[in-house]
């Protein structure tokens, strides 16, 4: 990379298939697919050259223009990308070592998604950038070599035949059909790069949204209101998930139907939807734990009842989102769902610390474990925290452990980090075909994209 950036020169306008030359090259470039009549004329007359490139100028002038719209779905495949995808095969962009078309792209995209906070285009562009990432991945890899699978052995003269039309055409018919396998330039690994860096900014952008969507919620439910906390004191807790109160609780689960039916409707890649799922419930439990362990009046008996009856509606919730769009996030609630399980536990103090450790709250640390047992107050039955003994014992270990700096740390962390890979997601996408996918009418009718109805 530092080569290319090193090298000063001045862009031309010498282009083929729309890009930029470093330096006026010695002889005319003849387009490839342009025929022999043409390229002589092409080699003696500037005038004609001039405009064969103006043409491919045109061209993708005419693919941005058309991508840049919200060109929607063909059988559950984004149309922009496999679009995008079938013209930079067509140009020989990706063994070209010119960045105009590259460049272009990327600038599209930055432009389409800048400043952008709504979750529905998001999910449009991170769908069709990530599927767009996945064609490049199943076309080359990191260092540019071609990727070939070696078909079965015909076992009849067609089958020979029919071998042998797919060698001279390049292509590999696996679950994403129709991916030609190319030798890469430096452009068209760079290009990858930044697409990458583009699914995970769109990834991250959605995430937070929704997080910041239900962080005023969480602060109102992880403490029963009073008139709900005394309905509670009143052995009525039937009540409790019709009444009015439990409207914070479905204000969440309203915005995680909200979030999963856009990244439906735009076909976003399973892996993305529970990875962005499993992080917001990840933090719906920092969030939680947290407010627990710094507030005393949450470590009561009535409104631990309250909390846990609020996280079986997110339970009920990832059963019906389904392990393919949940995921992992109800094991994310690990730590919120085990100290709630210890508040509302009858007869605390006949629990040994081994019973509290092994099978209760076998994920919580003991200056966690501690926190919670010292702060715990009865409000509706009035019974006793953990016995002196198990306190005792706590004790103990944290002076053993005090040495430790992370032993002091009670407090969970938020993961802002970005969970997949580029491999996840093309794993993700791997039974899609995309033979079927039908290209967009504007280009269609325009002469220079005939090769889009082959």
């Amino acid at each position: 990379m530092s080569e290319h950036l090193s090298i000063e020169t001045t862009p031309t306008k010498n282009l083929d298939n729309g890009h930029y030359d470093a330096e006026e090259p010695k002889a005319p470039i003849e387009p490839q697919s342009a025929p022999p009549a043409l390229k002589n004329y092409a080699n003696s007359d500037p005038k004609l050259r001039r405009s064969f490139i103006e043409r491919q100028h045109e061209s993708v002038d005419a693919l941005i223009n058309c991508v840049v719209q919200n060109l929607g779905f063909s059988e559950g495949k984004p149309v922009a990308a496999f679009t995008i995808y079938r013209c930079l095969l067509h140009w020989k962009s990706f063994e070209s070592e010119k960045t105009n078309v590259f460049d272009r792209l990327i600038q599209m995209i930055g432009s389409a998604i800048e400043n952008e906070e709504s979750n529905d285009h998001l999910a449009y562009w991170i769908s069709n950038v990530s599927t767009l990432l996945v064609l490049l991945q199943k076309s080359l890899n990191a260092s540019g070599t071609v990727q070939r699978r070696k078909p079965p052995p015909p076992t009849s003269f067609f089958g020979r035949m029919a071998q042998g039309f797919r060698s001279s055409a390049n292509l590999a018919f696996d679950g994403l059909d129709v991916v030609r396998q190319v030798e890469a330039k430096y452009p068209a690994l760079l290009f990858k790069q930044q697409l990458t860096a583009y699914v995970e900014k769109m990834y991250g952008i959605i995430r937070d949204n929704v997080k910041k969507d239900i962080t005023s919620l969480l602060s109102l439910c992880i403490q029963a209101p009073r008139t709900a906390r005394a309905s509670m004191l009143r052995g009525s807790n039937r009540s409790f998930g019709n009444s009015t109160q439990s409207s914070h609780w479905q204000s969440i689960i309203e915005s995680l139907n909200n979030l999963l039916k856009t990244l439906q409707e735009n076909y976003v890649p399973e892996v993305l939807i529970q990875k962005i799922f499993s992080q917001i419930f990840s933090f719906i439990n920092v969030q939680l734990f947290n407010s627990l362990l710094l507030r005393r009046e949450c470590c009561s008996f009535s409104n631990g009842e309250y909390v846990k009856s609020g996280l079986a509606e997110l339970e009920l919730w990832c059963a019906q989102a389904k392990p393919e769009y949940a995921g992992s996030s109800w094991e994310e609630l690990k730590h919120i769902r085990q100290a709630v399980g210890f508040l509302v536990i009858f007869q605390k103090y006949r629990i040994s610390y081994d019973e509290i450790v092994n099978d209760l709250c076998p994920v919580l640390s003991v200056q966690q474990l501690y926190r919670i047992c010292t702060q715990y107050w009865d409000d509706k039955y009035n019974t006793q925290s953990v016995s002196s003994s198990v306190l005792s014992s706590m004790r103990i270990l944290m002076t053993e452990d005090s040495n430790s700096a992370a032993s002091s740390a009670f407090l969970l962390d938020d993961n802002s980090s970005i969970p997949f890979s580029v491999d996840d997601i093309s794993s993700s996408l791997q039974d899609k075909n995309f033979s079927d996918v039908k290209h967009p009418e504007e280009l269609l009718e325009n002469p220079a994209f005939q090769f889009l109805q082959d």
